[in-house]
């Protein structure tokens, strides 16, 4: 494939103690499937498994983010073993949502069912809000989860959110938090 179909993507790799976070790659799209069809991940994101070509879809956006925007998603992998165990980062995804979150940047974080409550959510949520803020400056960010999503309630919280609104999002009860 030529440069020219390949845009090259200066996505930034950012290390934490027990993480990387990165670009996606293609091999990462047989986890990241797995995950979005995992029950227990999208019991509070949407209440159902997303397909394969649901997902697809959601990959192809990671990159058009960066590319398009300068900012996206990463994929989180876990540094002792190099597991895939989500994906976090922040995105301008054009929601029918009132209040509008258009042109704001919203922070978002999934985790591989079998990942959770491992404080890796905050640990990789952390390091993208220090990302953030050397990347929009003061700007607001927010980020939306459902009232029983009480993990990533947690998380928002000891990440520095507040709760901002509550509203409806696709017929789902949503919370929006900003920072």
């Amino acid at each position: 494939m030529s440069n020219m179909a390949r845009p090259a993507m200066d996505i930034p790799v950012i290390e934490t103690p027990r993480l990387v976070l990165r670009g996606h790659r293609l091999d990462d799209f047989p986890d990241c499937a797995a995950m979005w069809a995992d029950p227990i991940v999208t019991r509070h994101i949407g209440g159902k498994a997303f397909s394969e070509e649901e997902t697809w879809a959601r990959f192809l956006r990671y990159a058009g983010h960066w590319l398009l925007l300068g900012f996206g998603y990463w994929a989180i992998e876990e540094k002792d073993t190099g597991s895939f165990v989500g994906e976090l980062g922040f995105a301008d995804y054009k929601r029918g949502i009132e209040p509008s979150l258009k042109g704001v940047p919203e922070l978002g974080w999934a985790l591989v069912s079998h990942a959770h409550g491992k404080g890796y959510a905050t640990e990789a949520v952390g390091a993208a809000l220090t990302w953030g803020e050397a990347h929009f400056g003061s700007a607001r960010t927010v980020c939306i989860t459902h009232p029983e999503n009480l993990a990533s309630i947690r998380v928002a919280e000891k990440c520095g959110y507040k709760e901002f609104q509550r509203t409806t999002y696709k017929s789902h009860a949503t919370i929006i938090f900003d920072r």
